[in-house]
């Protein structure tokens, strides 16, 4: 059984860093500690900017196409030739098959249609993987569910601008650039869809 190639390649969260040591805050009876982890300025918001901070993305892919070929050609071809003086040296028998007649005529018609018509719908919370010189946000993530002896598997990851992302950390994925969106499962469905062993070697070995 060939497995097939995952769409998400790379880390799906955030690398650990080694604990710093944090200093001590001081005790001037100040609310705001800019020593302090977990303490923002004032005024700033609340967006991902950094590595490890989390943005919440709302999938809502749907793709619908359709494409229509018609194609016919045709071509009509004839040529004639008729001698009236025959040499008198050519044998008799060539003489009454000196005339030529030929008539070719090639037709072609074809027709296509193909249409596709995909939905996927659901919510996935990713981690800032990766910040870009410009600002830009690499997201990535990955939930796994199991359910009694199957599971699936939902992966996500692109590149995302902060500014698109709204006040409760949430984006659209219609808004993420390179997004790549895997969804696997494994289990009694999974193993259905599959073609046995003997069948493979058999279509392989096949030259029909």
């Amino acid at each position: 059984m060939i497995p097939p190639e995952p769409v998400v390649i790379g880390p799906l969260t955030a690398p650990p860093e080694p604990a710093a040591v944090l200093p001590a805050a001081e005790t001037n009876g100040a609310i705001y500690q800019p020593t302090a982890y977990g303490n923002y300025p004032l005024f700033e918001d609340r967006r991902p900017r950094n590595v490890g901070d989390i943005v919440t993305v709302l999938i809502q892919e749907k793709t619908n196409a359709a494409k229509s070929v018609q194609t016919s050609t045709g071509r009509n071809a004839s040529a004639g030739f008729e001698a009236s003086l025959v040499p008198d040296f050519l044998p008799d028998a060539l003489k009454a098959n000196q005339n030529l007649d030929m008539r070719g005529k090639n037709a072609l018609e074809g027709k296509g249609a193909t249409s596709a018509n995909n939905m996927f719908a659901g919510t996935l919370t990713t981690t800032v993987v990766g910040v870009l010189p410009n600002g830009n946000l690499q997201i990535a993530g990955d939930k796994q569910i199991a359910i009694n002896r199957g599971s699936e598997h939902i992966r996500f990851s692109g590149v995302v601008d902060p500014r698109s992302v709204t006040g409760s950390n949430t984006v659209l994925s219609t808004q993420v650039a390179d997004a790549r969106i895997e969804f696997r499962s494994k289990g009694t469905m999974d193993e259905v869809q599959t073609m046995g062993w003997l069948q493979r070697f058999f279509l392989n070995v096949s030259p029909f």
